[in-house]
């Protein structure tokens, strides 16, 4: 009777780990002392409200790919340093609010970088927030038009690390690039930023309409940003990248003479 007492106490404050635990130690049968059981039961709970935390972050990041950095391919020649990209991994250029440009050309693997930094972000505990370049212009002119842009540019600004996908990939006006360049400097020096383009980043002056605009917003996404330029070649989505090289055909016996 205690038991179960026990347990619907734990789940009524919430402590839904450390009753998944007690439960486990019960089923166990395994003799522990008091301090064995009390900090198996911490540890438990401490892991499900991570568990349950990430889950959220993963949730609200809305990522376009699920990818992960274990899963980057360095073997395919594209040019991504893996020391690079395992330094990228570490996240610490999130923690100081820098950006992060990868270029390169259509399959290069950039949105599939991009997702996997991101979600990496998200392990090690920071808010972020994935969007296609063009559904986020989209989303910043009907914020200005139902008079929610204010709402909108507060809830970028709280994401620790946003990702702008495909930057330059559908052709934007220039009150776009405003938008951005409102999103960007409400973000600047507080949040980190990842964009990804098939544009080099010498070129994308010339895509923004309003030279006063893009020397505004260029300089604070180029200015001490961390780049990663792919290079082209055979595209990371070809159905055959990923395919095993066809097996050797073993020499055939010679017929016998005569």
């Amino acid at each position: 009777m205690l038991y179960q007492q026990t347990m619907e106490k734990l789940h009524v404050m919430k402590l839904h780990g450390m009753a998944e635990g007690l439960e486990e130690q019960r089923r166990s049968g395994k003799e522990l002392s008091f301090e064995e059981r009390f900090g198996l039961l911490v540890e438990r709970q401490w892991l499900w409200r991570e568990n349950r935390s990430l889950t959220t972050r993963l949730r609200a990041a809305r990522l376009k790919l699920p990818a992960c950095v274990e899963d980057i391919d360095y073997r395919t020649p594209r040019g991504l340093d893996r020391n690079v990209a395992e330094q990228m991994a570490a996240a610490e250029w999130v923690a100081h609010g820098r950006t992060c440009l990868i270029t390169g050309a259509a399959g290069s693997g950039k949105t599939y970088l991009a997702c996997a930094l991101a979600q990496q972000a998200c392990r090690d505990g920071f808010r972020t927030r994935y969007f296609y370049a063009p559904k986020l212009f989209r989303e910043l002119v009907t914020a200005r038009g139902d008079g929610s842009l204010a709402g909108l540019l507060r809830k970028l600004m709280k994401v620790q690390l946003l990702v702008i996908d495909d930057f330059g990939l559908e052709k934007a006006t220039a009150d776009d690039y405003r938008g951005l360049l409102e999103v960007i400097d409400d973000r600047h020096g507080s949040g980190a930023t990842l964009l990804t383009s098939q544009y080099p980043v010498a070129t994308w002056h010339e895509l923004i309409d309003n030279p006063t605009v893009a020397d505004a917003l260029l300089d604070r996404l180029i200015h001490s940003a961390y780049r990663i330029d792919l290079k082209g070649g055979k595209s990371m989505r070809d159905p055959r990248h990923n395919a095993p090289p066809p097996a050797k055909a073993s020499p055939r016996t010679p017929a016998p003479c005569g």
